[in-house]
């Protein structure tokens, strides 16, 4: 666990901060998630198809189809979105805000191919939340830029255990996660990165 965390444009990187067992932990708990909402594949308003396959739990969840980018009350199959598993909330706790807890933790995997341009998370009603973003599997590139899009941008590997804190100058700075070293982890049996954000919604 890192104690002090490695601030870079104001995002929060506390390296190391669940070790294997909590790791592991938290993957026993999502099993029941990701058969409650599988993961699917959204499309952008543009109509081409992500490489990050996603779900959510919580209150309601990300989407995105030709409509736009919202958070919509049901997995796409209709189903409820599962709760956040309690494993997840606790390291709201610990790092994320004590005024209000997450309503939506949006899960991303990402396979070898797979990676999530550069972007704001700004669909959210009230940006004195942060997001807070947990990495088990496989490390990603995750590159940090500023609120105006074309900037300069610095990038960190991102190790299974890391958790990042966007708040402040961060919560609306361009992000995003350029490649995944495919392998690097055992924690998946298959490979790849799951990647939670706990986020404020309303």
């Amino acid at each position: 666990m890192t104690v002090t965390p490695l601030t870079i444009r104001g995002f929060r990187i506390w390296k190391g901060w669940l070790d294997a067992a909590a790791q592991a932990e938290l993957i026993a708990a999502l099993r029941p998630v990701l058969k409650a909402a599988p993961l699917y594949r959204p499309a952008t308003p543009r109509g081409k198809k992500m490489s990050v396959r996603m779900t959510s739990a919580g209150q309601c969840g990300w989407f995105s189809d030709a409509a736009g980018y919202r958070y919509i009350d049901h997995h796409p199959s209709g189903a409820p979105w599962p709760a956040i598993p309690e494993p997840v909330l606790k390291i709201w706790r610990s790092l994320g805000d004590g005024d209000r807890m997450p309503e939506c933790c949006l899960v991303n995997y990402y396979d070898s191919e797979a990676k999530l341009g550069l972007h704001q998370d700004k669909d959210e009603a009230d940006f004195s939340y942060p997001v807070l973003s947990i990495s088990l599997g496989d490390d990603g590139l995750f590159r940090m830029g500023g609120d105006r899009r074309g900037g300069p941008t610095e990038s960190v590997w991102l190790n299974s255990g890391d958790v990042v804190t966007m708040g402040g100058e961060a919560r609306l700075a361009y992000h995003g996660v350029d490649r995944i070293r495919f392998g690097s982890s055992r924690l998946l049996p298959k490979g790849g990165r799951l990647n939670l954000t706990l986020r404020v919604v309303t």
